[in-house]
């Protein structure tokens, strides 16, 4: 059991507001899931390549690393540390050399993208969100889960979301039975995933369908018939966001539209405070149908 949020927003002048929004639905899942939590906030973009890096011991990781980083690859490297993350900006033509170098120091690699900021941590969603300062962070859509773990251990890799492609994660509520045959499956195409968890193996599904030249829909449709077990899937993407339920859609789920936004939470009251939710159009998702909206 745990609780997933997702917010897209249809009107600008919200952006500001993002943060709050997602960081009070989030906590009103807590029940779902206290293990740990994390989020998923998408900007403009713009700023060129970002990367979200976390450590256990950012003290020391990260001091001097705007430095470090800037020398290694030989370009003009943008650090913002945010507690036991930290947000890089590169160039496009230093992300190879960055990501190496990152690799090298045994740095977590949380997402890479243009417009995506993932933010995971172990903990109490409330607590998680105030080290993280979610709050007060702004953005087009978001995407985020409280996590009660239970094909992996507790741990920061193992919270969601998760990402295996450019500005693209997934939350999941459910279990999949058969993501380590899934998990050779990718394995043999060079998609490698790095935890035990099997919503990773949904996430690389969906990037790996994509990078074979499928729509976001059409990834999220293969879920259906590729991956076997109960979940509900939650994906952000630069320009939107997807939701598909197994084809038994026995983990709670629902939706919530108004001229304002879209809403998706494991129960209702994750939105009941939204402005404006007295009038929005409320339902629960179908079994087997893919639900995305895009900016």
């Amino acid at each position: 059991m745990c609780g997933i949020v997702g917010l897209f927003l249809k009107n600008d002048s919200l952006q500001t507001q993002l943060g709050a929004m997602l960081t009070d639905m989030l906590i009103t899942m807590t029940d779902r899931g206290p293990d740990s939590a994390g989020i998923a906030i998408y900007g403009t973009g713009g700023e060129g390549v970002k990367i979200t890096i976390q450590s256990d011991t950012p003290d020391v990781d990260f001091a001097g690393l705007e430095t470090d980083l800037s020398e290694a690859t030989g370009s003009e490297i943008g650090v913002r540390i945010v507690d036991t993350h930290a947000i890089l900006t590169c160039p496009a033509d230093a992300r190879a050399a960055l990501i190496a170098h990152l690799e090298a120091k045994g740095l977590r690699i949380m997402g890479v993208g243009e417009a995506m900021e993932i933010y995971k941590e172990t903990g109490l969603p409330r607590d998680v969100a105030a080290r993280f300062g979610l709050r007060e962070m702004s953005g087009t859509h978001g995407i985020g889960h409280t996590r009660m773990a239970t094909e992996s251990a507790v741990t920061t890799l193992g919270a969601h979301p998760f990402s295996t492609a450019d500005d693209q994660c997934l939350v999941h509520n459910g279990s999949l039975s058969n993501h380590n045959q899934m998990r050779r499956k990718l394995a043999r195409k060079g998609v490698m995933t790095k935890t035990e968890n099997d919503t990773e193996v949904g996430a690389a599904y969906i990037s790996s369908r994509i990078a074979d030249g499928a729509s976001l829909g059409d990834a999220l449709e293969g879920t259906l018939q590729d991956l076997d077990g109960f979940f509900t899937f939650v994906t952000g993407t630069r320009d939107g966001f997807g939701v598909v339920r197994d084809p038994i859609a026995c983990k709670p789920a629902v939706m919530a539209e108004t001229d304002d936004y879209v809403a998706f939470g494991s129960e209702y009251r994750a939105f009941a405070d939204l402005p404006g939710i007295d009038t929005a159009r409320i339902w629960e998702p179908e079994p087997a149908t893919v639900y995305f909206w895009e900016r």
